[in-house]
């Protein structure tokens, strides 16, 4: 009885120590243990601004990390502020940064020392749309009117607001123009939040704009949608304006404009992160994911919900390096080699 009891002994503090090993392993997972930032590199009430500011309000919402999250916009030259600070932060696991396509861009076209290899990939969470929009007040209500009215118009009468210059909105512009054989001018600004208002104003007569820095003005009557810059329609059948959903939208491609291009959506980590605390990243964005309000943003901006991690994320990321250079090479955007 007594041996029976010792042997029971031996096997509870034996299952002791190896729970209190587990336990201790598990406590030992990396969280973050001050401010976490989220840098944006681009201007407010864009795209990739919006979307940060969304995430930062679901984590905080649903308290899905312990320690505070905040959002800094850094989008001077063309955001390669906020790439070089996020290249320069090397080990600090605090310091998020949301991409989209000036992470190719602004490098190719700038020559500013800096590329995704700089940094540590966590987690494409989205890729994001491109619309042509126009004001509602302007005749053409699609894009064979579109294009009529530009190539009846004088070279660069026309002029296409964007966001930034030689980065997507102005390769999209190059392609339109290349397609049609016709010039606009293009006339930059700092965030397409500007950008819609700017047409809204009748300051521009069309504009790129993703889904989301739109939305609120056509829900309003004051922009109309002509075309995406997809392969396929979109899917979202929810109505916008009218009897107007998304997915009523017509690809560019089927109205004679042969353009296509789609945007990331992701984020990225300074360099030298671990396993852990990219895992720790990765997981919270599943979380994020995961939420009503990460569903609503999805619809509201139309996004293409792919997300991807780990090698898949970097070898998508690698090859859309390249596919910019050669989008950027025809526009003849790209910096002179030193």
């Amino acid at each position: 009885m007594t041996r029976s009891l010792q042997k029971l002994g031996l096997g509870t503090a034996a299952a002791l120590l190896i729970t209190g090993s587990v336990v201790s392993v598990a406590a030992a997972a990396w969280e973050p243990t001050r401010t976490v930032e989220i840098i944006v590199p681009a201007g407010t009430g864009g795209g990739a601004d919006q979307m940060a500011r969304v995430v930062q309000g679901i984590i905080t919402k649903h308290n899905l990390m312990k320690q505070p999250i905040v959002v800094i916009n850094k989008a001077g030259g063309a955001g390669g502020e906020g790439f070089l600070d996020v290249k320069g932060s090397k080990g600090n696991p605090h310091k998020l940064i949301i991409t989209l396509s000036n992470l190719f861009t602004t490098p190719l076209a700038t020559g500013i020392p800096f590329n995704y290899k700089d940094m540590t990939p966590v987690a494409m969470m989205a890729l994001d749309e491109f619309i042509l929009w126009v004001n509602a007040d302007k005749p053409y209500k699609s894009v064979k009117d579109f294009i009529a009215a530009i190539k009846a118009a004088p070279d660069g009468q026309f002029k296409m607001g964007g966001t930034g210059s030689k980065q997507e909105d102005q390769i999209i512009t190059v392609a339109i123009e290349k397609a049609i054989g016709k010039k606009m001018t293009y006339i930059p600004y700092k965030g397409g939040g500007e950008v819609a208002v700017q047409l809204v104003g009748n300051h521009v007569d069309s504009t790129v704009n993703n889904p989301i820095e739109a939305v609120a003005q056509w829900r309003a009557g004051k922009l109309r949608p002509l075309c995406v810059f997809d392969g396929k329609q979109l899917a979202y059948n929810e109505k916008i304006f009218g009897d107007l959903a998304w997915n009523s939208i017509p690809t560019c491609k089927s109205q004679g404009l042969n353009t296509e291009y789609l945007m990331l959506r992701g984020f990225f980590m300074a360099p030298g992160a671990s396993a852990d605390e990219v895992n720790y990243y990765v997981e919270l964005m599943k979380k994020v994911r995961a939420t009503p309000e990460w569903k609503k943003l999805m619809e509201d901006g139309a996004f293409n919900q792919t997300f991807m991690t780990g090698k898949d994320y970097v070898t998508w990321v690698a090859n859309e390096e390249k596919r910019h250079e050669a989008l950027m090479k025809e526009a003849g955007f790209l910096a002179p080699k030193q």
